[in-house]
């Protein structure tokens, strides 16, 4: 397990900063260990604190008053959450463990002294910013524009890396998560991947999903 200074080095955030800077900013930092289920922070809270993942993922999503959730994006070692809490707003989203995690909990005083202090930190803020506003804005597209099996197949696309030459999805993740990323029951997606499936555009290896070749952009 790496101490918490060389993992804020592996964020993007960070990463431009001495090695100076980064051990006082991991001395203020609260590391906290969460199991998987557990809401970390919840939509409509206040804001206090900047979360960066040391390790597990979560997911980050927001509810209707009907208890409907609809997943904005799932995040990873090296990333962070909270920025928005700057503003001393509510919290716009809520975010719950997929897994075991740990985080390195940095309160707003500390980080925005920081910022003052490592103007560096405070661009790659703002270029943060500017790639979840491209996120969400192409997600809502896809909402707009593309059917169920449409948003099925983009994500599949979008998840795979090159492994050995193949397209595979190295993220396991089950129907139902998939459901709550492109706004579907699970059925559905299930009902989607047997299509695919036999029509020899996906298979499952080990848990991964082996993207065999391109599906078509409508069924």
């Amino acid at each position: 397990m790496l101490p918490v200074a060389e993992s804020l080095k592996q964020v993007s955030l960070f990463s431009v900063l001495p090695d100076a800077a980064l051990r006082a900013l991991a001395d203020a930092a609260i590391v906290r260990s969460f199991p998987k289920n557990a809401i970390v922070v919840t939509e409509g809270d206040r804001s206090d604190s900047l979360y960066v993942i040391l390790s597990g993922r979560v997911k980050v999503f927001v509810s209707d008053e009907h208890g409907k959730d609809v997943v904005l994006n799932v995040q990873g070692p090296g990333e962070y959450l909270g920025e928005l809490a700057f503003d001393d707003g509510s919290r716009s989203a809520s975010v719950l463990t997929l897994e075991p995690c740990r985080m390195a909990v940095i309160p707003n005083d500390v980080m925005r002294a920081f910022v003052v202090q490592h103007p560096e930190a405070a661009f790659e803020l703002i270029r943060g910013l500017i790639g979840r506003v491209r996120h969400l804005t192409e997600s809502m597209k896809d909402l707009a524009l593309l059917d169920v099996y449409g948003r099925v197949a983009k994500l599949l696309l979008d998840l795979a890396t090159e492994v050995d030459g193949r397209l595979v999805v190295e993220q396991r993740l089950t129907q139902q998560e998939i459901g709550d990323r492109v706004n579907a029951s699970r059925e559905m997606v299930s009902r989607i991947f047997r299509d695919l499936t036999a029509g020899g555009y996906i298979a499952q290896e080990g848990g991964r999903i082996v993207i065999r070749r391109r599906p078509p952009r409508a069924w």
